[in-house]
């Protein structure tokens, strides 16, 4: 009977031991998986997800991209963080070979996703950091909800590679101010988000608030803020699970409402201000008013406009005020580019 006993014991300790070493095992080989949703998705869930980078659409219909997109967050354990470059775009990235340049040599550290219209046919060469960069699209029209649906749908597809931890919405005329490793430091460093949002009285302010969002949107709560924005990984999880926000402008920010100006502003800081810096990280300039922020042409790029952009202001960064508010500047058209390649690498050091 003892002797029973004890070889019962022995079985049990053995079997406990050969389930820890396959636990072992298995945390083993999914450490080094590719980021790629595809191989860290486990198999009774592969044959529902597309082999291309999949539309917030999915993620909003079935919600299994969402599952997914949570699931790698938790594998960042030994990884090195990436910085997701999105380029909301019309067609081409015509200052493309600026940002050549600026990625040049920093492989690894960054990830970058082009979202143009559908109806654009275009390509980048083999060689280039934006080949095989574009996601799939749906059509984007000027200052509709489909403009916020564009920027969900980046971020969902950024949010596929867990290394990347840090986001930057950017347009086709958008330029770096500083090189590479000081805008990876600066947002790698950040305690905050920087998604610009402001209480604007007047008719392109409070002016364009719809009393039918009550009671889910107050008047008090109405923001209002810049569309180009910087936002950690937790935060950009909480806009592509948004549904409540987002079909409630869907119904009622419409032209001359405008969601890209109002949706992000406004939904960050009813639930997240404590993550936000309430600034953007991108430089437009303003002076002339109307709907669009001035352009800049060739003659207009010079070494101390590019100077005045990089540290001309100052504002707070982890608490301490700084004069590097500005990473980034638009609008840039695509004459300036011979003048851009000319000055930004001797200034930015890229």
């Amino acid at each position: 009977m003892v002797v029973r006993i004890r070889w019962a014991t022995v079985e049990i300790l053995v079997q406990v031991r050969v389930g820890l070493i396959l636990t072992l095992a298995l945390v083993l080989i999914l450490i080094p998986i590719s980021t790629s949703i595809i191989q860290v998705a486990p198999p009774w869930c592969v044959s529902l997800l597309p082999r291309n980078p999949i539309p917030i659409s999915v993620v909003e219909s079935d919600g299994i991209g969402l599952l997914h997109i949570r699931l790698v967050g938790w594998l960042i354990v030994g990884r090195t963080a990436k910085v997701a470059f999105m380029f909301l775009a019309k067609g081409d990235l015509p200052l493309a070979p600026l940002w050549e340049l600026f990625f040049r040599g920093h492989q690894g550290l960054y990830s970058i996703y082009v979202h143009s219209q559908p109806s654009y046919k275009g390509n980048f060469p083999k060689g280039s950091v934006f080949h095989g960069r574009r996601i799939a699209s749906k059509e984007v029209e000027w200052g509709k909800i489909s403009m916020v649906a564009a920027e969900r749908r980046l971020l969902a597809n950024a949010l596929l590679d867990v290394s990347n931890q840090r986001f930057v919405l950017l347009s086709e005329a958008c330029i770096p101010l500083f090189n590479f490793p000081t805008i990876y430091s600066y947002l790698m460093k950040s305690r905050t988000s920087f998604v610009e949002s402001y209480d604007k009285e007047g008719p392109v302010g409070r002016g364009r608030y719809d009393r039918h969002m009550m009671p889910m949107v107050t008047i008090e709560e109405w923001r209002k803020g810049a569309q180009w924005f910087e936002m950690d990984r937790e935060l950009a999880l909480e806009v592509i699970s948004d549904h409540v926000y987002f079909n409630l402008f869907k119904l009622y920010c419409k032209p001359a409402c405008y969601s890209d100006e109002h949706y992000l502003p406004t939904m960050i800081t009813k639930h997240f201000p404590f993550k936000n810096a309430n600034r953007t990280l991108t430089w437009v300039d303003w002076s002339r008013g109307g709907p669009h922020p001035l352009k800049f042409i060739r003659l207009d790029v010079t070494p101390d406009m590019l100077n005045r952009m990089r540290g001309g202001t100052e504002c707070i960064y982890n608490g301490r005020p700084t004069k590097v508010c500005y990473l980034f500047a638009r609008k840039f058209t695509v004459n300036a580019l011979d003048r851009l390649l000319r000055f930004a690498p001797k200034l930015m050091k890229f």
